[in-house]
């Protein structure tokens, strides 16, 4: 919806200019549309990126976030929708219709891209997601912010009491139907895009919170940057693999629930993505 009202205003800014400059009678109409399409296009870039940066320079992080935010949830996914077309990602998706309807669930998912909760935002608007974030996020410019007014949580992954703090603190925001909470149980960014092993401690919200468990796996995000200064377009793949019912997880560990997780993962990413012969269990 915001990106196509940027290409409205866009298109109405070159006939406009077209217009203003002595109409199509003439050919200069040839390189006046385009030239005034892109700068259209530019303005009204501007003017959606000093709309969220005011909006979030009123955000502060430090006060704690007790309830989710329904206007900066209703922006956020407006941006996401934007973001995924101006930046060429096609995506394809398969198996969201298994998202649980009702009740809360932990969302789990590989990670190859800072770009992963903006799919992932786009396309769980009605989960309400909150994800479990490193602390570092916490100063990222505008999205920061934004992650701060949707529920999500800081982790210290350097430190197990700390990260129990925020387990725990997911645990609770479930239980009092805040949120859904998502987490990449890799920890970090895959730095050569195959699957790492799990961190399953996380996995502990979905057995402490008695939700299920939504496996995903996504491609093709790492691509995105290399491909646009190549113009070209991207395809996205964005699968949910499965449910893990509470009734599956019943007298099981974590670990164990990871390992089966990791697995389903495995199977399904691409030759890209898949982990190395050195990294299987």
């Amino acid at each position: 919806m915001l990106y196509a009202s940027m290409l409205v205003f866009a298109a109405i800014a070159a006939v406009g200019i077209c217009l203003l400059a002595g109409g199509f009678g003439s050919l200069a109409w040839l390189w006046l549309l385009p030239v005034g399409f892109i700068g259209g296009f530019l303005l009204a870039f501007l003017l959606a990126f000093l709309f969220i940066f005011i909006l979030c320079s009123r955000v502060d992080t430090s006060v704690p976030q007790e309830h989710d935010d329904p206007f900066f949830r209703k922006v956020t996914y407006l941006y996401a929708e934007a973001i995924i077309p101006f930046l060429r990602m096609k995506v394809h998706t398969r198996g969201l219709e298994k998202t649980p309807k009702e009740g809360r669930f932990l969302l789990v998912c590989n990670h190859l891209f800072e770009l992963d909760p903006v799919v992932l935002y786009a396309y769980f608007q009605q989960s309400q997601l909150a994800f479990i974030s490193k602390r570092e996020n916490n100063d990222m410019f505008i999205i920061g912010k934004l992650m701060h007014k949707l529920m999500a949580q800081l982790i210290n992954r350097e430190n197990d009491r700390e990260a129990l703090k925020t387990i725990l603190k997911c645990v609770q925001l479930i239980r009092e139907d805040e949120v859904s909470i998502a987490v990449f149980p890799e920890g970090y960014i895959s730095k050569n895009h195959h699957l790492m092993h799990f961190r399953s401690g996380a996995l502990k919200i979905a057995t402490k919170a008695k939700v299920p468990i939504v496996v995903c796996t996504i491609q093709g995000t790492d691509k995105v940057v290399d491909n646009i200064l190549h113009l070209r377009s991207t395809p996205i793949e964005l699968h949910l693999l499965d449910v893990i019912s509470v009734e599956e997880m019943q007298g099981r560990t974590a670990t164990d629930i990871g390992e089966q997780i990791y697995q389903m993962m495995a199977a399904d990413l691409g030759p890209d993505y898949a982990p190395l012969d050195a990294e299987n269990p």
